[in-house]
């Protein structure tokens, strides 16, 4: 996969993909990840990005031509058959809001351009001539769109095949499983005056199983009940959620 990241401020990332599965995955050649300036895409002498808003109105906007210009570049050295499997995003709290299904969605393409917004926003014609997603990290507004770029890049990366040692690992993932997960202890068995529940030294993994699944249903629950609305549940699940409060239908 190749990753093309446009951004006024490229010394944002300079960190961020250096460690930890990120950059494991770029080692092992399974995704390049490409950071661009978008002033250097700006012909002016002063290389300027941004400008007023028609109309009038606080907030500069970003202007559509460094940001055409930058994306097109790319976009030009794709074949046919890459152009069907690329997307150009554009980070913005106006967007769909990423989910885990939407991450799997973006890990099955060939290409991602994400455009980080930044100031009032981007020149309409951006949205409505060049991107073909905008994208939401969440209910909130963020000085750029450099962290959602960020987030979304993890997101994806970890999903693509080779990335994470475990593929169970990452099918066993809150949220991937349609639950969030279930209590997790390690060494020392004994912590303090805390000890980790018996069931998990018992050695009998279908009864294991059985209590980590009641833990991840009874943590959904309490924490992300709506996420219950969308998992197929067997009958004894159900039995269990309605001992808890749960007034949801099968």
């Amino acid at each position: 996969m190749h990753i093309h990241i446009f951004t006024l401020f490229p010394q944002m990332f300079q960190g961020p993909f250096q460690h930890s599965i990120v950059d494991r995955a770029k080692n092992a050649g399974l995704v390049e990840i490409h950071i661009h300036d978008i002033r250097e895409y700006a012909h002016d002498r002063h290389h300027v990005s941004d400008d007023a808003q028609f109309g009038g109105g606080s907030g500069m906007v970003m202007k559509p031509e460094p940001i055409f210009e930058g994306v097109e570049s790319v976009l030009a050295d794709l074949t046919q058959l890459e152009m069907a499997r690329t997307r150009v995003i554009l980070t913005s709290p106006q967007g769909r809001l990423l989910n885990q299904n939407l991450v799997k969605e973006l890990s099955q393409q060939l290409h991602l351009v994400l455009i980080c917004g930044h100031y009032g926003g981007v020149d309409e014609r951006i949205k409505q001539h060049l991107i073909t997603d905008e994208i939401s990290i969440g209910d909130y507004v963020l000085s750029g769109g450099e962290p959602a770029a960020i987030v979304v890049t993890d997101a994806v990366v970890r999903l693509l095949p080779g990335a994470v040692g475990s593929v169970a690992s990452v099918q066993g993932d809150s949220i991937t499983s349609g639950l969030l997960q279930h209590p997790i202890y390690t060494r020392p068995a004994r912590f303090r005056q805390w000890e980790i529940p018996e069931i998990l030294l018992s050695g009998n993994h279908l009864e294991i199983e059985r209590w980590r699944r009641q833990r991840s249903l009874e943590r959904t629950f309490r924490c992300r009940p709506e996420m219950l609305g969308k998992v197929r549940l067997t009958s004894e699940e159900l039995l269990y959620l309605k001992t808890l409060g749960y007034k949801g239908n099968p």
